[in-house]
Parts: C-alpha cells; sequence; structure tokens
C-alpha cells in the first residue's frame, strides 16, 4: 500500500509552481509541498509512516521477548543518560544509555535468570539525565505509560506491565452515519464529592449515555496532568492515562463495554500545548529549553502559561504521531476530538485576535505552516492507518479547508466543532428580551457553515458550565431552581419559560445546527449552579466536581422531563438520521410572529419562540405533500409541556404554494413550542 497519495490534478498544478497562482493558492502550495515532503522523508529515511508512528516500541521502556529490556530515549542536551529505580536501588549511574546519533541514547538491560523481568511490574522509574552544564537531572520518561500521584505532588513512573494484561472481548463499532456525542468526564461522573473512577463510568454512566441515544462518549482529561483543576489541559505524561481514575487496564474496559453497547469513544487530545512541569512533564527533559518545544518566548503560550511545541522538529512529529497511534491500537480509541486548533495556527495563537472571516485573515506569514502541516501529518496518518476512525477539530477562526481532505490541499479534519452557536445563544438569553429575538439571525447562526464541511453542533459545552460561566439551565431559570424544581411547587413563569425555552434551544441546534450534536454530561436534564474543580480558591472542595444524576431519576423533581426529551430527542434522530442529512431547508423565519419551520430528513421541524401568541391554522411552505403526524411535541405532558396539541391530529398537506414551497399545510402552534411532524406518506 503506497502511503503517499496520488495528487488530484488541482494539486499537482500548485506543486508544478503555476505562476498565475493567486496568493492564497500560493500558501496552499507551500502547506502541501512541505506535508508531500515530510511523507517522503519518513518513507525513505524512517522505512515508512506506518513504523515511523509506532515509534512507542522502541521508546521508552519496552520488554523483548527473552525478558530483556529495551531502553530508548531522545534527550539531545544530555552529555550522559542513566537508568534507575527500585529494580537498581536507585543508584543513578549504575545502568548508563549509549549514545546515538541525533540526540538519541539506547539502554539494553538482559534478563535476569530463567528470563526474569529485571525491571519488575509495579516498580518505579527514573531517567537521570546529567546536563550540559553538570546539573544531574531525575526525569520521568516522556513516552512513559503509567504514572502516579502519591503523597508527592510530583508523578511517579511506574512499570506496567501487568501479568494478565485486559484482552478486549467486542468488536469496535462501524463509524456512525449521525454523530450524537456525550461530552465526558470520568472524574467528576458521579453525585459524591470525591474523584471518580473508570469503574464507576463503566457501570453507572455507560448504561446511561446509551439510554439517552447518544452512540459516541467524548472522554476528557484522560492524558495524565498533573493539575487536576486544569480539566485536563495541562499534560505531562501524554502516553499514560491519568491514573487518579484507576489504572489502565479500568479505562481499556471502559472502551470495551462502551464499545459492546454500540458507543464509539474519542479522546479529548491536547497537542496545542504541554504543561511547564519539569519533574514530571516534558519541559527541559534534557536540561535544555528547546528539546520538545521552542526556545525563547515562542516556546511559550502568554496565557496559558505552558509549552508550545516544535512542528517541525523531526523527533517532535515522531513523538506527537506515535502518541495518536498509542490511544488508538493500545486503547482502542475510534478517534480525537483535537483541542486548542486556534492557537496552534497561528503565530499570535488567537490572542487579542478578532476573527471578521476576511480571507487575509488566514494566509500569510502569521499563520504557523509548520503546526498546520502537522495536523495534515496527523489527520493523514490517522485516516490511511485506521480509516474508520474521527477526527474532530475545536477551531473558533473558521480556517478554511480545516475539513477538506489532505489529497485536496485541505488538513483533514472529519468534522469541526460549531463554536459561535453556544456563544451566540448566550449573547440572547443574556442581552435580549423574549420578544427581541432575531428569528434571521438564529437561523443564519445555525446555517453558517461552508457547503460539505461537518459541524458538530451544540447548545453548550463544559465551557459554559465552568464557574464564572453558567448554563443554559442556570441562566434562564437561575436561583429559583433551588426552590422550584420540585412537581409539588408552583410552576412558577420563571421554571416554565426556563424549561420550554431549554428544550427549544436543544432540539433547533440539534436539528439545523450541523452534521453531528454534542452535549456535556449533565447538561441534558439542566444540571444546576456550575462545574469547579477542588482548589485553594474553594479550600479544595468536590461539592461543585460532581455530576448530580440522581436528578434526573427523581420522579419529584423536574429535571427528568429534561432528561426525557433530551432522550426522545436522540431516539427520533436515530430513526429518521437528520444529522446525515442534506441540510436544512428553512422555508419560514418570521420575526414578529417569531416562528421558525424548515425540512430535515423528511421531517417538519417548526418553533414558535413567541412568549405569548399561539397561531391556529398557521400556514407552513412544504416541499413534499403527504399525511403528517406529529412525532416529537416540546408541550406534551411527559416534557413538562402544558398539553396543548392532540397527538391523533393527522395535518393532510395542500396543493398550494407557501413561501417558494410547492405545498403547504395548516398547524396549530402553542406559544413557546417545538413541534417534529413526520410525512406518513413517505417511508423511512
Amino acid at each position: 500500500m503506497a502511503l503517499l497519495s496520488p495528487r488530484p490534478p488541482d494539486l499537482q498544478r500548485l506543486l508544478e509552481k503555476d505562476p498565475y497562482l493567486t496568493p492564497f493558492e500560493q500558501d496552499f502550495e507551500r502547506r502541501y509541498s512541505l506535508f508531500h515532503r515530510i511523507l517522503k522523508n519518513i518513507e525513505e529515511n524512517e522505512g515508512g509512516l506506518d513504523k515511523f508512528t509506532k515509534s512507542y516500541q522502541t521508546f521508552g521502556v519496552n520488554r523483548f521477548i527473552d525478558g530483556g529490556l529495551y531502553c530508548k530515549e531522545w534527550a539531545p542536551g544530555a552529555e550522559a543518560v542513566f537508568l534507575t529505580g527500585d529494580f537498581n536501588n536507585w543508584n543513578p549511574f549504575s545502568h548508563p544509555y549509549k549514545k546515538m546519533d541525533f540526540g538519541k541514547w539506547e539502554l539494553f538491560i538482559p534478563p535476569g535468570p530463567d528470563g526474569f523481568h529485571p525491571v519488575p511490574h509495579g516498580s518505579k522509574l527514573k531517567v537521570v539525565i546529567k546536563s550540559r552544564s553538570g546539573e544531574v537531572l531525575y526525569r520521568i520518561s516522556p513516552w512513559a505509560r503509567y504514572v502516579t500521584q502519591g503523597a508527592n505532588v510530583n508523578y511517579d513512573w511506574v512499570n506496567w506491565e501487568p501479568p494478565t494484561p485486559y484482552r478486549r472481548r467486542h468488536p469496535v463499532p462501524k463509524k456512525p452515519k449521525s454523530l450524537r456525542i456525550y461530552e465526558s468526564h470520568v472524574g467528576i461522573a458521579s453525585p459524591e464529592g470525591k474523584i471518580a473512577s473508570y469503574k464507576n463510568f463503566t457501570h453507572n454512566v455507560l448504561p446511561k449515555v446509551k439510554d439517552l441515544g447518544y452512540n459516541c462518549i467524548q472522554l476528557m482529561a484522560v492524558m495524565e496532568h498533573a493539575y487536576y483543576a486544569s480539566f485536563g489541559y495541562q499534560i505531562t505524561s501524554f502516553f499514560a492515562a491519568s491514573s487518579r481514575y484507576g489504572p489502565p487496564d479500568d479505562l481499556k474496559e471502559l472502551i470495551d463495554v462502551a464499545h459492546s453497547m454500540g458507543i464509539t469513544v474519542l479522546l479529548d487530545v491536547v497537542h496545542s500545548h504541554a504543561s511547564k512541569n519539569s519533574e514530571d512533564g516534558l519541559n527541559k527533559f534534557d536540561g535544555t529549553d528547546d528539546a520538545f518545544f521552542h526556545s525563547g518566548p515562542r516556546g511559550t503560550h502568554a496565557l496559558w502559561d505552558s509549552r508550545l511545541f516544535d512542528y517541525a522538529n523531526w523527533e517532535v512529529l515522531r513523538f506527537l504521531l506515535s502518541n495518536l497511534r498509542w490511544w488508538i491500537e493500545e486503547y482502542a480509541f475510534d478517534g480525537f476530538r483535537f483541542d486548542g486548533i486556534s492557537s496552534m495556527l497561528y503565530h499570535h495563537h488567537g490572542i487579542g485576535t478578532a476573527f471578521s472571516g476576511d480571507y487575509n485573515e488566514y494566509f500569510g506569514m502569521h499563520v504557523d505552516d509548520e503546526a498546520l502541516v502537522y495536523l495534515m501529518m496527523a489527520n493523514h496518518m490517522i485516516h490511511f492507518l485506521h480509516p474508520e476512525c474521527i477526527t474532530i477539530a475545536e477551531e473558533v477562526s473558521g480556517m478554511p479547508a480545516l475539513c477538506c481532505p489532505v489529497t485536496e490541499g485541505g488538513t483533514g479534519f472529519d468534522y469541526r466543532l460549531a463554536m459561535a452557536i453556544p456563544d451566540k445563544w448566550i449573547q440572547i438569553i443574556k442581552e435580549l428580551k423574549d420578544e427581541d429575538w432575531d428569528m434571521g439571525n438564529i437561523v443564519f447562526t445555525l446555517t453558517n457553515r461552508r457547503y460539505g464541511e461537518k459541524y458538530i453542533a451544540y447548545a453548550e459545552s463544559h465551557d459554559q458550565a465552568l464557574v464564572g460561566d453558567k448554563t443554559l439551565a442556570f441562566r434562564l431559570m437561575d436561583a429559583e431552581m433551588y426552590e422550584n424544581m420540585s412537581v409539588i411547587s408552583p410552576f412558577t413563569p420563571v421554571i416554565d419559560r426556563g424549561i420550554q425555552l431549554h428544550k427549544m434551544i436543544r432540539l433547533i441546534t440539534h436539528a439545523m445546527g450541523g452534521e453531528g450534536y454534542l452535549n456535556f454530561m449533565g447538561n441534558e436534564f439542566g444540571h444546576p449552579e456550575w462545574l469547579d474543580f477542588p482548589r485553594q480558591g474553594n479550600n479544595e472542595s468536590y461539592h461543585y466536581a460532581r455530576r448530580q444524576f440522581h436528578l434526573a431519576d427523581d420522579q419529584l423533581l423536574r429535571y427528568r422531563f429534561l432528561n426525557e426529551f433530551d432522550r426522545d430527542m436522540n431516539k427520533l434522530e436515530e430513526r429518521f438520521g437528520w444529522l446525515s442529512s442534506p441540510p436544512a431547508y428553512v422555508s419560514e423565519k418570521h420575526e414578529s410572529n417569531k416562528v421558525i419551520a424548515f425540512e430535515r430528513a423528511n421531517l417538519l421541524f417548526i418553533f414558535n419562540f413567541h412568549p405569548s401568541k399561539s397561531y391556529t391554522d398557521y400556514r407552513l411552505g412544504i416541499e413534499k405533500p403527504g399525511k403528517y403526524k406529529i412525532a416529537l411535541d416540546s408541550d406534551a405532558p411527559e416534557y413538562a409541556g402544558h398539553n396543548r396539541l392532540d397527538h391523533n391530529t393527522e395535518f393532510f398537506s395542500q396543493e398550494y404554494g407557501h413561501n417558494c414551497q410547492p405545498n403547504s399545510i395548516l398547524v396549530y402552534i402553542p406559544s413557546r413550542v417545538a413541534l417534529v411532524l413526520q410525512n406518513m406518506d413517505i417511508q423511512n
């Protein structure tokens, strides 16, 4: 199999240095040429992309069949390298590495008698670096697969080779056509005030995810991070699954059980930056400032106080690409959500930059071609070696061609997050009265995407749940959530409004906003309050670092109504597949009536956002004639609605054109209601 993809005619023209290229095309030419050159060098000098991206089999500490150990590190700034640990009573210099070319060091430790493993499972290790300045530094290998945080603040590197490792029992599910993502954090996935475990997630959360109709989980904060309150975004050990939730085999079991339920599992991968920790991180691993990272100001993110990778460095490419391969092949992750892409793409990292959509913002010397080409390499490698895998970009600037295939000169992501949508809902709820909501602006925000570029839509994510911000439910109902979410308390106007709008906002985002949908755990039922990890500022409290799933199970609380609506919304999408259908055709966005209507996947979606007006015999344009019936009604009593619609009603189309559609239908639309009508004459 050839890893160098054949070049289509348009890219061939770019590579032939066509003199008539526009400045934008010249940028594409430069990027693709760099990508092609790197890929060719890997083929010629590293034995191919397959071998290059499996470097975790030789770097770090690996066991030979005979029981011996092969150890290898890249430490270009070191004068000498040693391995120490429990196995040699922490003698720092008894096991020296041999210096190789290009800053690499290797060590072979022969097996003991009868093939006895010289470094037993569970024993602690350190790499000892003698720096150019004469310092002796104790470091964790960048390729360490398991690290633990005991009584000390810093992590310990633990050799992980259990005698009976976990074996996968279930096949990987097929790539979903419609992606419904449950964004999850293992540590907070419990109502208890503590760090929850992989086991807890497997046994208690996965069944909820399945019941709610989500077919994908996106796991955050899995890559090991020293500071829990960083939400997993200050990575210290890139190859280690976080030990605070349990051992690696428990994570493997979690993913395996998810697969048995038909649930795809994505990893929230952080390759945009790394923790500044040196004793248990990558920073200054060999005593220098510039091994894995850029030196000087370019190597530090001013706002995140973290280190920035040198993506042009050959060994950094090896490390990061192998890291992706490791999570796929060792743990069976089905793909990645890449964090912080906008920071990677620009030398200014998006700091102080308001992107307007002008294409000059996406091309020129301010774009970091090295980082962009790394992302092209990552997507090419993932999709070539594992075509079933999914990649999602968290990217806010609107960089063009991000989701175009690499063979077409694009960056190669499958999806990008529709990050403007939650911002729009926050702005509307904060700044506008209900009667001032702009229907055209809502539709524009939900449909504003390039043709053929797949978006993951979401009304809110973990960002809105964090302390300092508010979830949609908390913005809509605020303090009344503490007193009036019980079914025996008054159904006050604030709670009524909040529950109805919560359902409508989520459904219209789900149905119109993209080709995938995402929800952060707990927000489906309007989880109260905010999310705040234990830290010095809150007296190390876990009170807000948890998810109170029991609220949705309590039949005396109104949270269950939102939970049931979310479940039925997902189940309806599962039946009709609107996320994998062409974008919605909007036939109505009436400002004074506050009505939005559109068709997608042979369904008619109707939203009346007016706070008080209901409409009888409201005419809506439709494309296909037929008999229509209610498939989902936010006003149903099981969703805390007011039960103003008869679900036995049949709506018959008329050959009467309306709003540029050949047919139309007359419907009753109560105030603050979302309706989905199914054409009964069309087989789905």
